[in-house]
């Protein structure tokens, strides 16, 4: 355990640096060949024109070939190399649905049947193997801001590891939820059943440190399509989930996924 040793506030004339993580979901994709579509390579191409504008110290990537498609105009673009984090890949979590006893994503649940409180012990859970892949994220999280080091202390993450730098992670609406989550140190239920990031969308968390020595998480984007909009691309609508369940597995991820919207 890593207990924060505070250092005293911040004079006025002192600087305090931001470290910023940006969770970049994949462009449109085309599951069948874990892939994009061709909307999805024009959406990774604008996406990664406009990551040139941030001084990108490190990029990590989901082991899914979507993820990585999307990683690649940037890469290419920049000169740089991503490494793959297991972890990164879609939550897998899963859960025997009560209706039907067939195992559900964790991210697709009726409003009326998730508790944002102790999600990952919730009762709806059991039998599920959500406990086991929520500890599976938290540990890859931990590692990776330990690799800046940052480690979590309750409710802040302390060390002197707090700069002025920005990382990009490419992966998953899911994953990048509840990594924004466990974070911010909110349930990510919240973020899973109330927000919806589009494909190829920039989520920006940076860190507060308002005593030395002490960050905590704050998102300042949510889902921005800004390089979608300028170019007039329209926003794909995958993600969202069937108004009507009555027949319908609502798990497949080919159903409901063929709209666009312009801005």
């Amino acid at each position: 355990r890593h207990a924060c040793i505070p250092r005293g506030h911040f004079d006025k004339a002192e600087e305090a640096f931001i470290m910023r993580i940006l969770l970049l979901r994949h462009g449109e994709p085309d599951y069948a060949i874990d892939g994009l579509t061709e909307k999805g390579k024009r959406e990774a191409e604008l996406l990664g024109s406009r990551l040139l504008h941030y001084e990108i110290r490190e990029v990590y990537t989901s082991p899914l070939g979507r993820a990585r498609e999307t990683a690649e105009p940037y890469l290419r673009k920049a000169g740089k190399e991503a490494e793959v984090l297991p972890w990164l890949q879609e939550f897998r979590g899963r859960f025997p649905d009560p209706e039907t006893g067939t195992l559900r994503v964790a991210w697709d649940i009726k409003p009326r049947l998730w508790d944002p409180e102790n999600w990952a012990d919730a009762k709806l859970f059991e039998g599920g193997n959500v406990r086991e892949i929520w500890d599976e994220t938290r540990e890859g999280i931990d590692r990776l801001m330990a690799r800046y080091g940052l480690f979590r202390d309750g409710p802040v993450w302390c060390g002197d590891g707090n700069g002025d730098f920005t990382i990009a992670l490419f992966c998953h609406f899911a994953i990048s939820m509840v990594t924004a989550g466990y974070l911010m140190r909110i349930s990510p239920l919240v973020l899973l059943q109330r927000t919806l990031t589009h494909p190829t969308s920039l989520t920006e968390l940076v860190t507060e440190e308002r005593i030395k020595g002490e960050s905590a998480f704050r998102m300042t984007r949510l889902g921005d399509l800004t390089h979608l909009e300028a170019a007039g691309e329209p926003r794909s609508m995958y993600g969202i989930f069937p108004q009507v369940y009555t027949g319908i597995d609502s798990t497949d991820p080919t159903l409901n996924h063929n709209k666009t919207l312009r801005p």
